[in-house]
């Protein structure tokens, strides 16, 4: 017969509702939900498995000394307010910097809720949310049950749901910093492109003036008629008025009103033998093919700017364009016979930014759209300028920028040289600036190269990840470490995450997996699948069932290690014995002694001498 009690839960039922619960939030972080929607539906799992009906979630700021209620249930209803650190339970958890625990509310210093709902309070459990180290909020329960008494093992639990707070939080902000830096990157590139076609139409409509001037001047000199150079000068400005006041309207230039581009550069080459007595030639290659409106307007712009160019700069006595129709790409082609001028010395700071808004012009139209500029110039001998454009866009090619540097860390050389390939194969990005074989040269290393990401084994010999990642947060908190794992049911995955390791990639996961893993540290972005999720909560939900979050920290497994460790055995006679490998034995030992606080193997005997 079952000696259970009627109407209460058994512990196989209790676990079963645990892991139902844990998977259910699983799910919820893999969907697509609004932050505060999100907290609430936490939050209920939680109040469900402890058996309550009050709770909140608060964010905390410490900079600011302030929390926020992001989600209140079940009494005071105060969700959305703002309140100091130093009152509530937040403040208790912030100011004990862990979990904390009441018999009674009314323990509580300078809590919020007053009333009839102050006096229906006793129990109160209040939990940390913690990322990369910080205190970014906190997960708080109520019970109105007199006899319920909240424990420890309440405390490790609702951390465990604190972490998917935590999760759904960090998402949400760097969600919205993501959208923030995409609408500041918009209104840049607008900006630059108005900043681009001002410049070029300004910039042409003076370069016309001034040669109209300069006309008119040499007539006074001469004793000429200078009015016919002065009409010339005021049609000049008139010209660059509306084209300048069409340019910021994001109208395209008025030469291609009802003309094709090659008509356009025609009439634009007409201008240029008019203003500047030039001899001038359009060469047209190919099958003339209809262009996409930007493309047409961004290769007649470049041709404008670049024919300027010839007129300011060249000194040419002559300028020949040529206008190829590929299969894939039209391309421009601007040609002179002048001064020319030394391409490198021009492209090196602070030359460049001084002299050559006008070519720096050229090659961001062509890379906002997919395409390229070459330009070829020498001292006396002329300047050629080469642009290519896909005929319907590729998207903005990606401006130069230096690559992610990471320092690859791992005992067997084989493998370093694998990992080594396989980054530079599925992201040209990533540049491999060191390889070592253990954490005491991994520290070294990092100091020296200053890496972007370290991407070590957590099972390093002596010193495993979860310190590599400890010691290197600790120097250098921007330190940004991903460890390779074996398994997600590894212990040492979560205490690695409370110690800031930026993410996790298991041994299985392929080239593009691994390479996303370590651009998303290096990106300072959260990088957390939806499968790696659910399985990591599986693993804990499994490690709750066997003991984990008992008051015994130790599993079954640590446990029969440590009492063989105290009788002195080597792990090889522990492997032997227990039919496991030596490797598995390290990793017990080393998460005992972190569990126990013992500094090693010789303090743990003597702690069970004590004992």
């Amino acid at each position: 017969m079952s000696s259970e009690v009627p109407g209460t839960r058994s512990d196989a039922d209790r676990i079963r509702m645990q892991f139902d619960t844990l998977a259910a939030m699983a799910d919820d972080l893999a969907g697509h939900f609004a932050l505060e929607p999100l907290l609430e539906r936490i939050l209920r799992h939680t109040m469900e498995l402890l058996g309550c009906d009050s709770g909140s979630i608060c964010t905390v700021d410490e900079v600011a000394g302030t929390y926020r209620k992001d989600v209140d249930l079940g009494v005071g209803c105060q969700a959305g307010e703002t309140y100091p650190l130093d009152e509530g339970v937040t403040g208790e958890v912030v100011r004990a910097r862990t979990s904390v625990i009441f018999d009674e509310y009314a323990q509580v210093r300078r809590g919020h809720i007053s009333g009839p709902d102050r006096a229906a309070l006793h129990g109160v459990i209040g939990v940390p949310i913690r990322w990369n180290g910080a205190i970014i909020g906190t997960c708080v329960l109520f019970s109105r049950d007199p006899v319920r008494k909240f424990t420890q093992s309440d405390a490790t639990l609702l951390e465990l749901f604190a972490t998917h707070a935590g999760i759904a939080i960090t998402n949400a902000r760097l969600h919205a910093q993501a959208a923030d830096r995409a609408s500041e990157a918009a209104i840049m590139t607008e900006r630059e492109r108005v900043v681009r076609d001002v410049h070029d139409t300004v910039g042409r409509g003076l370069a016309a003036i001034l040669l109209r001037l300069d006309e008119a001047e040499r007539a006074i000199y001469t004793s000429g008629d200078p009015r016919g150079a002065l009409t010339g000068a005021r049609d000049a400005a008139r010209s660059a008025l509306t084209e300048t006041q069409r340019t910021v309207l994001g109208l395209g230039p008025a030469l291609l009103d009802g003309h094709s581009l090659s008509e356009a550069v025609s009439l634009e080459l007409a201008w240029v033998e008019s203003a500047a007595s030039l001899s001038t030639r359009l060469v047209v290659v190919g099958e003339s093919q209809p262009l996409a409106p930007e493309i047409a307007r961004q290769l007649f712009r470049i041709v404008q700017e670049a024919l300027t160019n010839v007129i300011e700069h060249a000194g040419a006595r002559q300028v020949r364009v040529g206008l190829v129709y590929g299969s894939q790409a039209v391309t421009a082609l601007i040609e002179d016979d002048g001064r020319g001028f030394d391409v490198e010395a021009l492209a090196q700071p602070p030359a460049f930014p001084l002299r050559g808004l006008g070519l720096q012009g050229l090659a961001a139209r062509a890379q906002h759209l997919g395409g390229s500029v070459q330009i070829e110039s020498t001292p006396l001998w002329g300047t050629r300028v080469r642009a290519e454009l896909p005929y319907f866009g590729g998207g903005p090619s990606e401006a130069p920028r230096s690559r992610w540097r990471v320092l690859v860390v791992h005992e067997n050389a084989v493998v370093r040289a694998g990992l080594v390939r396989m980054l530079g194969l599925a992201e040209p990005d990533i540049q491999v600036v060191g390889e070592v074989a253990d954490a005491a040269s991994a520290v070294e290393a990092y100091g020296l190269l200053h890496p972007h990401v370290v991407l070590a084994n957590l099972d390093l010999p002596h010193i495993d990840g979860v310190q590599l990642t400890s010691h290197l947060r600790a120097s250098d908190p921007a330190a940004a470490v991903v460890l390779l794992i074996t398994t997600v049911t590894d212990e040492r995955v979560r205490d690695a995450a409370q110690v800031g390791a930026a993410g996790f990639a298991e041994f299985g996961t392929d080239a593009p997996g691994l390479a996303r893993s370590v651009v998303a540290a290096a990106r300072g972005d959260l990088l957390v699948t939806a499968e790696f999720l659910s399985r990591f909560t599986a693993s804990l939900a499994r490690a709750e069932s066997d003991g984990d979050f008992a008051d015994d920290p130790l599993t079954a497994r640590e446990r029969e290690v440590r009492a063989l460790v105290e009788q002195g055995l080597p792990d090889k006679q522990i492997a032997t014995a227990l039919g496991i490998s030596v490797k598995t034995v390290e990793k017990h030992v080393g998460a005992i002694l972190r569990k126990t606080g013992a500094a090693n193997r010789t303090v743990l005997a003597g702690q069970a001498l004590h004992n």
